[in-house]
């Protein structure tokens, strides 16, 4: 038998419901996990574009994209890059992008 333990707000949790179910809890599970995602996805291409040498100028080339456009995409804390942008920029260091629901 779980124990039970009182929230902040009043409602009864279970002791050792995961973090996620707490964020959901909260309503801010998906915009916590759209911005970890982000964060991924730009750590990913920094280290690509790192690792193959690739200046920002040539993945703006590659990718048909403005300047400001690949700093947004690499701004782990911005979130407002479209799918278009992603796919153009994994394209750029040589990847592609794979989304999948789960």
């Amino acid at each position: 038998m779980k124990k039970i333990a009182r929230k902040k707000n009043g409602k009864a949790g279970k002791v050792g419901s995961s973090f996620d179910d707490f964020l959901k809890d909260d309503g801010i599970y998906e915009n916590i996990a759209a911005r970890a995602i982000k964060r991924v996805i730009a750590r990913q291409l920094d280290a690509l574009m790192k690792r193959e040498a690739i200046l920002q100028d040539h993945a703006c080339n590659a990718a048909q994209d403005q300047p400001h456009q690949v700093d947004r995409l690499l701004d782990p804390e911005n979130q407002s890059v479209t799918l278009q942008t992603l796919t153009r920029a994994a394209h750029a260091v040589g990847r592609t992008l794979h989304l999948e629901l789960v």
